[in-house]
């Protein structure tokens, strides 16, 4: 069973870059506590945390692909946040975000593996210009779509529900 990292502990004073407001979050975020809301379009976000940060095509902001999992990680993302101008990641969807709201999302998956095929040639060229492996990263989020993140969303529906970790005794909600 995957287990549940709750990070928010972990942030201390560093939650104070986490200024991201909800109701401007992109899309394309994966359901959790973290997201990015109206960020830059500076490219900093892949050089500090590669494996938790992509861009979106239009506007070349910042997006959460996948949630911190380990203190490092979080580390990563806290860097990644502290980079931002705009200060518009945010650290609050676990306030924001219901069983529900997730479920829809899931729903929704082959939205956003649509939009990550489509944008993948031009990440591409991005790629040959930034060195950043945008397009692998596009991959990895797709992959990870159809891998684990359904096994994390359904430990992170029951967080939501209880707000506790499940052990191995629980049983954990569907999508």
């Amino acid at each position: 069973m995957a287990t549940y990292f709750d990070p928010l502990p972990l942030l201390g004073e560093a939650q104070a870059v986490f200024r991201g407001q909800w109701a401007e979050r992109l899309w394309l975020n994966v359901p959790g506590p973290f997201y990015g809301a109206g960020t830059d379009n500076c490219g900093t976000g892949r050089m500090y945390a590669p494996a938790l940060v992509l861009y979106e095509g239009e506007h070349f902001t910042e997006y959460v692909y996948r949630q911190p999992r380990t203190a490092q990680e979080l580390r990563h993302l806290v860097d990644a946040a502290e980079a931002e101008v705009f200060r518009a990641y945010g650290c609050d969807g676990d306030d924001h975000w219901t069983p529900e709201t997730v479920r829809e999302w899931w729903r929704d998956r082959a939205r956003i593996k649509e939009y990550l095929a489509t944008r993948r040639p031009a990440w591409e060229d991005d790629d040959a210009r930034s060195g950043q492996g945008t397009a692998a990263a596009a991959d990895d989020y797709a992959a990870y779509i159809d891998g684990e993140l359904a096994a994390h969303l359904r430990v992170y529906l029951f967080w939501l529900d209880e707000r506790r970790a499940p052990t191995a005794g629980d049983r954990l909600p569907l999508l």
